[in-house]
């Protein structure tokens, strides 16, 4: 049967004793009532017998004191019940142990029909032994299949797909305002609403109080302080019901707001292509129409499993929200005019081993995600646990086609499988008593479930699959087992390598593999697979040995780092006929490519988005990875501070702001062409608040506070009211002194609400507004304000909102555990030439640069033609960063800024060809866009 390939690894893990599978293992727990009668004899040995672990989500449920309203049957799901232990874990609670149960009932079912003629278990334990790692705490659900290859393969699917493998959590924030209109009772007709949404989409769902906020978070300019007033609605369930929930909630949100929805269709496979490169095009179109659009998840019914009575979003609907009808019927005809501009679209399949498939959607699709995100195609998947081995990738450009299959098959990369096969027949083992059904049966199940691989037996073959370290450990284990060891055996373990990197791996003259196969007394066999990935095979009769020479390939396998230096600088920075570039791989024992926008096919582009991606990648072996950085470091030292790394900053805006914001176009396009930056807002569909920054490292902080200077903010104090303080603060003096000095010296403005008519007639509410940028200011804001109010007598020490004082660095707090002495002043002026005194780098300088490993055969340069032709004078220029304000200087600033995205008054599309008539009236140019989206059409 197909199993996984391929992975790369650096580190080996000292590995736990493992149990003798003779007896009984305390690792696991077997109800006799799930143990079929027919696994007594031995009619299983001569069938495949595979284990699997069934990855449920143990998810926590919410805090009861937090819950302020719950959707039917939600609290018996997600709660304890009454009389539970306190520390009852989390995989006690009721929704859980009911999918266990499920599990079984279903199990037992396959094992009594004749249709399916093959037996199955459930195994739930919890490994000892397992500490160690820390994602496999807690109890495992473990699954043993025998039957026929084909038919284990076709239950196995039915198995997965019958279970909520994929349990999720989703939570968006809505105002206390919108849930609370009067400020004492739940508006009316809320509950019910989400009492449908919940009926209709199989969720469970709970409105809970807002988070704690720490006192300090009110002065970081990076927290959002209006979390603190704002309640959670939190969704549960699986995948595909979470997400149509969160979109459901998101609309019911918009409507509160006085927002009017519609909603249109858009056939599935078209959804990413439209949405363009980052969603760039569909970005626009909301903030150009003051809408949101809501499009489905990017993988519908990947999973199989469907709650009872669920009612399923169409892949195909997408959901419009806006102001007016005019907005919403532009917004639609935007996204048609988009679609029927794609004028060709290429489909390229590519081969996968089932198992491989599997892993992926159950481990790895955040990863698939961002790949189809970045790339702005659509990646099309089996079902999870179908009989399908082919994946379908569609898109505008071969280029991004090709990215996105090469990133499918490097994840692909991170599995492993291997095989342990015994040489004589298992009836002919030279042992006093051979291994029963049973005896098998348990060792695999115990092998699964302290490795979490996924283990198959047949005849005298073992076959492993699963992330890499969990195959290793599982051939750990399986080397304690006695039968197993005691008799000749042969290992096979097989890793998955893009084809690229095969004379990296091998060396020239295969000098490398021959050395490691002479050390360990092993075989190395260098396999095809498809176009893109080749398999190492390692192959040794010996555990240890066999690991041993699994470890040195390792080594071997490249690690890499990619980042971007703008295309003028590439030929400086090799140097004439790649001197200088030699010199630096020399050095560090490290490969450096270089590629140019001609090679990664976007040379000639009006706009190119490609602009800021990586274009060069240093590699080297995995025992080298260290100097990695220190390549990447030496190189941009030669890159001037305006083209320096482009990196990424996060900054927290509340979500109902991203549409306001976005709007402002002009002003956006401004800040972003003043300082080189690109501003990215998250999809509408995530409710996330979370905006990218990305630009130039140096420039992103001017870059992030003049945004938010963008973000207003408020904070609340309440003071203790008395006949003094209602006089001052209708007086003329607090204006004088403090309401004008706080405008002035922190930008920060204070007014104050008229709390009796809120029944709090002993507090005065204080209103600070000021925009983040200003967050900082609002401690000492509220200290002027008590200051002034205590030199006239009033009482000043805030009821609520007050602002603690941070802790000194110094070691005042510690001077009871330390003789005094440690804390006398010291001289303050520094002893000239003292190490102490001057920059401490000179005095770390030793540290920063380890020795540069050995100079390897195949480091080699990639360079450009036309730099053997420079003078010796570009030369010596090419070892210095350009001056300042130089020609070279401006252009690169140029390209650094190039690809951001433009004003909303010119959409960009495919080819640069501009593009007029549309319905509303508006004339667009063209850009090249990104996508953030998708979705699938399954292949079954």
């Amino acid at each position: 049967m197909a199993l996984f390939n391929g992975s790369i690894h650096h580190s080996v893990h000292t590995l736990p004793p493992k149990p003798v599978f003779e007896h009984h293992s305390p690792a696991s727990s077997i109800s006799p009532a799930h143990v079929s009668s027919r696994s007594r004899d031995d009619s299983t040995l001569n069938c495949l017998n595979y284990s699997f672990c069934i990855p449920f989500t143990i998810l926590p449920g919410p805090d009861p004191n937090d819950i302020i309203l719950a959707t039917a049957g939600a609290v018996d799901n997600w709660l304890h019940p009454p009389g539970s232990a306190l520390d009852a874990p989390p995989c006690k609670l009721p929704v859980h142990t009911r999918n266990v149960e499920a599990l079984k009932k279903l199990c037992k079912e396959i094992s009594e029909s004749p249709d399916y003629k093959c037996r199955a278990m459930v195994v739930v334990s919890e490994p000892k032994h397992a500490s160690f790692r820390s994602r496999k705490q807690g109890v495992v659900t473990n699954v043993w299949l025998a039957g026929d290859s084909d038919i284990v393969v076709r239950v196995k699917g039915h198995i997965l797909q019958s279970s909520p493998v994929a349990l999720r959590t989703a939570c968006v924030n809505i105002d206390r305002d919108q849930i609370y209109p009067d400020g004492e009772r739940i508006r009316p007709g809320l509950p019910e609403h989400l009492e449908r949404i919940a009926e209709f989409t199989g969720t469970d769902i709970f409105l809970l109080k807002p988070p704690e906020l720490s006192p300090d978070a009110a002065i970081d300019p990076g927290s959002d302080t209006s979390q603190r007033d704002r309640l959670q609605i939190k969704i549960y369930g699986d995948y595909e019901s979470v997400e149509h929930a969160k979109t459901r909630i998101l609309i019911m949100i918009d409507d509160l707001l006085g927002q009017m929805m519609d909603c249109t269709f858009l056939e599935v496979s078209m959804q990413t292509v439209i949405c363009g490169r980052g969603r760039k095009n569909v970005k626009n179109i909301e903030a150009l129409t003051r809408t949101a659009i809501y499009f489905p998840p990017q993988f519908p019914r990947i999973y199989g499993y469907k709650p009872p009575r669920v009612q399923p979003r169409q892949p195909d609907q997408i959901f419009i929200t806006g102001r007016t009808r005019e907005d919403i019927q532009k917004a639609e005809r935007m996204l048609l005019n988009l679609q029927s501009r794609i004028t060709r679209l290429y489909v390229k399949d590519v081969m996968m081993t089932l198992t491989k498939i599997d892993y992926i959607l159950l481990q790895r699709l955040d990863e698939v995600k961002k790949i189809m995100d970045t790339n702005g195609t659509h990646i099309q998947f089996p079902a999870l646990g179908s009989s399908q081995n082919m994946i379908r990738v569609q898109g505008q450009e071969t280029l991004h086609i090709e990215r996105t299959v090469r990133g499918i098959m490097a994840i692909c990369g991170q599995f492993y499988n291997a095989s342990w096969w015994i040489m004589p027949d298992i009836n002919t083992l030279n042992l006093s008593k051979p291994p029963t059904a049973r005896e098998i049966q348990q060792m695999l199940t115990d092998i699964s479930a302290f490795s979490g691989a996924d283990i198959a037996f047949n005849k005298h073959a073992f076959d492993i699959c699963g992330p890499d370290d969990n195959v290793k450990l599982a051939l750990h284990i399986l080397n304690e087992v006695r039968f197993v060891n005691q008799s000749p055996y042969q290992i096979r373990v097989k890793i998955e390598l893009a084809n690229e990197h095969k004379e990296f791996v091998s060396g020239k003259k295969n000098g490398k593999i021959n050395k490691i196969m002479g050390q360990s007394g092993i075989q190395i066999i260098f396999d095809g697979f498809n176009e893109y990935n080749f398999f190492i095979d390692v192959v040794g009769t010996h555990h240890d040995s066999t690991m041993v020479g699994l470890q040195l390939v390792e080594h071997e396998l490249p690690a890499s780092v990619s980042f971007h230096v703008p295309d003028s600088y590439h030929k400086r920075i090799i140097g004439i006929g790649g001197q200088h570039i030699q010199r630096i791989m020399k050095k560090y024992s490290v490969f450096v490519k270089f590629s140019n926008a001609m090679e990664r096919g976007t040379a000639g582009r009006a706009d190119n988005d490609d602009s800021k991606v990586d274009n060069v990648i240093c590699r080297t072996p995995a025992r080298n990875a260290k100097n990695l950085e220190l390549v990447k470091s030496e190189i941009m030292d030669m890159v001037q501070q305006a083209d320096a790394e482009i990196v990424e900053e996060n900054v927290v805006v509340p979500r109902l702001l991203h549409r306001t914001l976005a709007a402002e176009r002009q002003i956006l396009d401004e800040l972003e062409s003043r300082w080189g930056c690109s501003i990215i807002f998250p999809s509408t569909e995530t409710a996330s608040d979370v905006v990218t920054i990305k630009g130039p490292e140096w420039q992103i902080p001017q870059a992030v506070n003049e945004f938010l200077a963008l973000i207003p903010e408020t904070h609340k104090i309440q003071l203790p009211r008395s006949p003094v303080f209602d006089r001052l603060i209708s007086g003329p003096g607090i204006r004088r002194e403090v309401i004008e000095p706080m405008r002035t010296q922190f930008g920060i403005d204070m007014h104050f609400e008229d709390d009796i008519k809120e029944n709090r007639p002993n507090t005065q509410t204080v209103h600070f507004t000021y925009t983040r940028n200003n967050a900082g200011g609002i401690r000492d804001a509220i200290e002027m304000l008590t200051r002034f109010l205590a030199s006239h007598g009033a009482p000043a020490e805030p009821v609520k909102g007050a602002l603690p004082r941070p802790k000194s660095d110094s070691f005042e707090d510690y001077v009871p555990f330390f003789n005094a002495a440690v804390l006398q002043k010291t001289d303050p002026f520094s002893v000239p030439g003292s190490r102490l005194s001057g920059d401490m780098t000179s005095v770390l300088s030793e540290q920063l640069h380890s020795e540069p490993g050995p100079l390897n055969d195949e480091t080699e340069a990639a360079f450009y033609e036309g730099g053997r032709k420079a003078s010796m004078a570009e030369s010596e220029a090419g070892m210095s960063a350009p001056r300042s304000g130089s020609t070279t200087s401006s252009i690169a600033r140029l390209s650094i800024g190039h690809g951001r995205s433009g004003s909303i008054a010119s959409l960009a599309w495919e080819n640069g060809v501009e593009a007029t008539g549309l319905p509303d009236g508006e004339e667009w140019t063209k850009v090249e866009g990104r996508s953030r989206s998708g979705s699938l059409v399954n292949l079954h």
